[in-house]
């Protein structure tokens, strides 16, 4: 059994995409489990980025079997402007699996998903209004058309008729908003339908059989750990549990099937979005990190929120995904600063604080601690090994890794894949 599961150790935007197509080099398979189009992997291969939103990324290897599991939301229109645009790149889209259990976002969903964040006024929570937490809202209320419904014409008919009547009621009558048509909804997503049919499976079949025949299998997380709806920073989160655990119900697998866990990590910290940031930098230091890590989303385009990388955070994190590795990424965009922080605890009320509070009110109120390191103004893009490194970046990781308790086993030192230095086996 040789099985990797990669989660954002952070709020998302970590690098995952790059270290998620690095290791599918050796994958049979590549899984997502949870989210939808919300979130965006970007990777980078030769001089050629690729913004990768619901396709898994192992999708540019072409004997690598893709899986889009049950616990992923489905757009299938999404779905489709991405596979026409990796076809007109030459890449070839027939290993994709979509699990026939996949829940489908409708246009009603992505309406709703609008209303409802324009209706909070301030207290907005930043959602990326693709229909998302509304469909995973259907799904929990037992509502929801699945990709399997989508295949029977007659008995999606009769479900979408259904919803599309009561999600108009809320619309309107709630929202005062217009009313989705219908008749244009259903012809949409029947054409939808066939063009899809083809790679639809049931995919926790094909998980299950591949990690038996003992083929690599890549978990491939969306988000960060701390957008997960119950672990997360709740309520500006997003509505599926991108940490390790999600894995084992959005792929369809058991929990014992999973082997190592690689938590992906900034050299530093960002957030996209409103809610307490305790190391952020509203100031220079903020401005340099975003520029020289070019901190925009891949979705949305959003400016990131920056600041120093948080230890507390990543502690939290190692622990409530049961991490076996760390990857650290971008440690190139930290080249130049004089002075490093990392912040080892909160103070919250004169009390030091060493676990991650759960409620937002005491985050907000928590003053960093930090442990100040040298610098380095080395150029660290080329270097291949550790022992490469300048001392005072080899001394940076160290103290991570005393800190969070697990070891770095990746360094990404730029955005290509040659500018990965690999301390230890990740695939068995």
């Amino acid at each position: 059994m040789s099985t990797v599961v990669i989660v954002g150790a952070q709020w998302g935007d970590e690098g995952k995409g790059k270290i998620i197509d690095f290791l599918a080099s050796e994958a049979d398979v590549v899984v997502r489990g949870q989210g939808g189009n919300n979130a965006g992997h970007t990777v980078v291969v030769g001089d050629k980025k690729y913004a990768l939103h619901l396709i898994p990324s192992g999708i540019l290897y072409s004997e690598t079997i893709n899986v889009i599991g049950n616990g992923v939301v489905f757009d299938p229109e999404g779905f489709l402007n991405e596979v026409e645009k990796l076809e007109k790149e030459g890449i070839s889209t027939k290993n994709i699996k979509i699990s026939d259990r996949v829940h489908v976002i409708f246009p009603y969903h992505k309406l709703l998903d609008e209303l409802a964040e324009n209706a909070r006024g301030d207290k907005k929570i930043g959602t990326t209004k693709k229909g998302i937490g509304p469909c995973y809202m259907d799904k929990v209320e037992r509502s929801g058309i699945r990709i399997c419904d989508m295949m029977d014409k007659e008995e999606f008919i009769e479900k979408v008729t259904k919803q599309i009547e009561r999600k108009n009621e809320i619309i309107q009558k709630i929202y005062g908003g217009k009313p989705v048509n219908k008749d244009e909804i259903i012809n949409k997503y029947l054409e939808y339908a066939e063009k899809i049919r083809p790679y639809v499976a049931d995919t926790s079949v094909i998980v299950y059989e591949s990690i038996k025949q003992n083929k690599k299998v890549l978990f491939e997380g969306a988000q960060g750990t701390f957008l997960d709806i119950d672990l997360g920073t709740y309520p500006y989160v997003t509505s599926s549990h991108p940490t390790s655990g999600g894995f084992a119900v959005g792929s369809g697998i058991g929990p014992n099937m999973i082997e190592e866990v690689l938590g992906i990590a900034k050299a530093y910290t960002t957030r996209v979005g409103k809610g307490p940031f305790v190391t952020e930098q509203d100031n220079e230091i903020g401005d340099r990190i975003r520029i020289q890590g070019n901190e925009f989303g891949t979705t949305t385009g959003r400016p990131r929120r920056c600041g120093w990388l948080d230890a507390v955070m990543l502690k939290y994190s190692a622990r409530v995904n049961g991490m076996t590795s760390l990857a650290l990424m971008l440690l190139d965009v930290l080249t130049g600063f004089e002075k490093i922080k990392i912040c080892t605890a909160y103070k919250f009320k004169g009390e030091l604080i060493k676990d991650f509070p759960a409620s937002l009110k005491t985050l907000s109120e928590c003053e960093p601690v930090y442990e100040e390191l040298d610098g380095w103004n080395e150029d660290i893009t080329s270097a291949a090994t550790f022992e490469e490194l300048p001392v005072n970046a080899q001394k940076y990781i160290n103290k991570i890794e005393e800190l969070v308790e697990i070891p770095v086993k990746i360094i990404s030192v730029g955005p290509k894949r040659s500018q990965t230095i690999v301390r230890d086996k990740i695939f068995r």
